[in-house]
């Protein structure tokens, strides 16, 4: 009987057999739908939430022309000449909250405070340093143009402008925005619904103390903590569902329970072909599978599809693939799903300062440090070894090094792509 090879993240020739990437975003993207229901929450209770649609002004902003500093309102007309000063009557004062009502008069001045409103007449604040105050007289220099110093009614906003659009996250300053303009509460999408597990009977749980003693061949079962903290940064509910064993029945029904219960699901482990792992299989005899091997490194057993009304993603059980693998396919689908206006992650180029080892065919993500140089130029390192299973590759690293499939090598000071972790994770 001739022997089989299957395809493995160790082949050089071989990567044919495994979907490219790109493929796979693809067959992902045609199966998000948004979560279509919203809720209304004080705004004080926003923070992080996704906007459900477009907000408009329903004022001007500022609502009245008002000096930007501290000074004395004049009219333009009043400005010396160059080389000469000016003597005004100071006949008032205006502050904020506190507007002086009368009309300024030519050869008047009214003494300001930033944000108060400009009094009639006046279009020009000259700002305190450039001006003496003798009693009730002020001189002022020749060093101020005319309308300096003044903001005027609408020129941040317009009554009816556009403010926010439908899929914004609400971050600290769309808060304040918010509540500039006096909305107490906000329409969001209701938080997507994630349940989380992992596989494998060599997971041990966490216990109460550090006094745990592992067996030879277990290991703690980190990778839940991991997607559990990434979800929770994201902002969305997650349902923990514990640590399952390498069992047929155990996983089927742990699939059921979380089709139920969540939105989506994400496991780790069990993903690829052992007679261990289940998880495949059991997706494709509840669900659909999209794609299940990928030409990604790590991350190649990466399986995908849906089981009842549920996204699905098996991440593999090793933990950087795990983070790998979140970054580059959930996080991005998840963002989706809350109805979030989503950007490509931000990329750049650096400087390699080593040589890589690369085989063509398949994307990796590389855990980088990236750095400027003292001459400028921003360069890259990677954190050393870049085993799967080496997390310390992760805590080191502040980026990834994306290095595409047609990359047959690189060489120290060749460019290239860094994903930056600041603003992904």
């Amino acid at each position: 009987m001739a022997f089989e090879r299957q395809p493995s993240c160790q082949d050089l020739s071989e990567s044919s057999a495994l979907m490219p990437v790109a493929q796979a975003r693809e067959l992902l993207r045609q199966r998000l739908n948004v979560i279509e229901e919203t809720e209304v929450l004080a705004l004080d209770q926003c923070l992080g939430r996704v906007l459900a649609s477009d907000l408009s002004s329903p004022m001007d902003v500022p609502g009245h022309t008002n000096a930007a500093m501290d000074g004395f309102a004049i009219r333009a007309a009043d400005l010396p000449e160059v080389g000469k000063t000016e003597v005004l009557e100071v006949v008032g004062e205006s502050w904020a909250g506190r507007p002086w009502t009368g009309a300024l008069k030519s050869g008047q001045a009214i003494k300001i405070a930033t944000g108060a409103v400009m009094p009639r007449g006046s279009d020009t604040v000259v700002i305190v340093e450039h001006t003496q105050l003798k009693g009730e007289q002020v001189t002022l220099g020749d060093d101020t143009q005319p309308g300096r110093n003044v903001r005027h009614a609408g020129e941040d906003l317009r009554q009816g402008e556009a403010v926010l659009a439908g899929g914004t996250l609400l971050m600290p300053a769309e808060i304040g925005q918010l509540a500039s303009l006096g909305f107490a509460q906000a329409e969001v999408r209701k938080r997507l619904k994630v349940a989380v597990f992992s596989t494998g009977d060599e997971l041990v749980p966490l216990a109460q103390s550090s006094e745990t003693a592992l067996l030879p061949g277990q290991v703690f079962d980190s990778n839940r903590y991991t997607l559990c903290a990434m979800l929770q940064r994201l902002g969305v509910e997650v349902v923990d569902l514990g640590v399952i064993g390498d069992s047929a029945q155990a996983t089927r029904d742990v699939f059921e329970l979380a089709a139920r219960s969540a939105d989506v699901v994400v496991s780790s482990g069990g993903a690829s072909v052992s007679d261990a792992d289940h998880v495949s299989r059991t997706l494709g005899e509840l669900g659909e599978v999209a794609f299940w091997r990928l030409a990604m490194r790590p991350g190649r057993p990466l399986a995908c599809g849906n089981v009842g009304g549920a996204l699905f993603f098996g991440l593999p059980g090793n933990p950087v693939a795990v983070m790998v693998t979140f970054y580059q396919f959930v996080l991005p689908a998840l963002q989706h799903m809350m109805g979030r206006l989503v950007q490509e992650p931000l990329t750049f180029k650096a400087r390699c300062e080593q040589p890589l080892r690369k085989s063509l065919g398949r994307v990796e993500y590389q855990r980088g440090i990236v750095s400027v140089g003292d001459d400028g130029q921003t360069t890259v390192t990677t954190t050393g070894k870049q085993g799967a299973g080496r997390i310390s590759s992760m805590t080191r690293a502040n980026c990834f090094i994306v290095l595409p499939e047609e990359l047959a090598s690189v060489k120290a000071g060749d460019l290239v792509d860094v994903q930056p972790f600041e603003g992904l994770i």
